[in-house]
């Protein structure tokens, strides 16, 4: 099996990269939080203290970062004279990015890459926490077909649904616009259960109706914002992630941005993007993105 350098090892890298471990891949890892790499040596993997040392006898790296400024400065290095991965990897190191960026940085990186006649695909990913940890992950591509093909084989380790999304950047674009509509749907789904709670409905029967009209969405099907009406849901758990409020809006704000750059009109989009950095601003960035519930419902949330 191949050598994988697994770099940012967050709530989506860490499972990640223990299904890799499972597949029988020989996985090195790194995270600017030690700790979070030492937890992944007693799961297996490998150690490594810096990137010139995690890509040693890698095959295939893989990132997952939190942002386009850390990509570029991890793959095309820092302003502090730090190397970049560019310069670090053996010549014929595959690479695979699967932040969730902008676009433009994403080719950027692809463009570099391809200058020093390295592959990369942008990859990034749909299905949360417990998709990752069931290695069910949808990874979006953009690349060759070429690369793209190399990608599948990785990734099919981690994920159910690879697609191919087009070039260089199509793999950021298409996640931006999935995620633009989840928050909107997210919105939608929080304001509707309320406006029902707030008219004598019972949640759970509410739900139901919904599941089995044509209101009928992701949200109520596997991921119901309201307490007590699913089971292992992030709402029957105090709203722990999940996905993360603050991560939800950054992708909103990627929406944003994107549709600044075509001119295109995100009413919606703009709308989501405001109740979730005002709800967030009141302390629940950390929470899962299914908290905004409460912007709905919590009386305390208005008063």
């Amino acid at each position: 099996m191949s050598t994988i350098a697994f770099i940012g090892l967050g709530n989506m890298g860490n499972p990640m990269a223990k299904n890799l471990l499972k597949a029988g891949c020989t996985v090195r890892v790194f995270d600017v939080n030690t700790d979070a790499a030492r937890q992944l040596e007693s799961e297996g993997a490998q150690l490594a203290l810096s990137l010139d040392d995690v890509v040693k006898g890698a095959d295939t790296v893989i990132t997952m970062l939190p942002a386009g400024e850390h990509v570029c400065a991890v793959y095309l290095g820092d302003h502090h004279g730090g190397a970049g991965l560019l310069n670090l990897v053996s010549e014929g190191t595959f690479l695979i990015d699967s932040s969730t960026i902008d676009p433009e940085s994403a080719r950027l990186v692809a463009s570099e890459a391809a200058n020093k006649d390295l592959e990369i695909v942008d990859a990034p990913v749909s299905g949360g926490v417990a998709g990752a940890q069931a290695a069910t992950l949808t990874f979006i591509v953009g690349g060759s077909d070429e690369a793209f093909n190399k990608a599948k084989k990785v990734l099919q380790h981690v994920g159910k649904n690879i697609f191919h999304a087009g070039k260089a950047g199509d793999g950021q674009m298409a996640k931006i616009c999935n995620n633009l509509m989840l928050g909107v749907l997210m919105s939608g789904t929080c304001e509707a259960l309320s406006l029902g709670i707030d008219n004598g409905l019972d949640p759970e029967v509410l739900s139901n109706i919904m599941l089995q009209s044509s209101g009928r969405n992701w949200a109520l099907e596997l991921y119901n914002p309201c307490p007590g009406v699913m089971e292992k849901v992030p709402s029957s758990n105090n709203y722990q992630p999940g996905f993360m409020g603050k991560l939800m809006l950054k992708d909103l704000g990627l929406g944003i941005d994107a549709a600044l750059h075509s001119q295109s009109a995100v009413p919606m989009g703009t709308l989501a993007r405001n109740l979730y950095a005002f709800h967030n601003a009141r302390g629940n960035e950390l929470r899962d993105f299914s908290s905004l519930f409460e912007f709905y419902h919590d009386k305390n949330e208005s008063e």
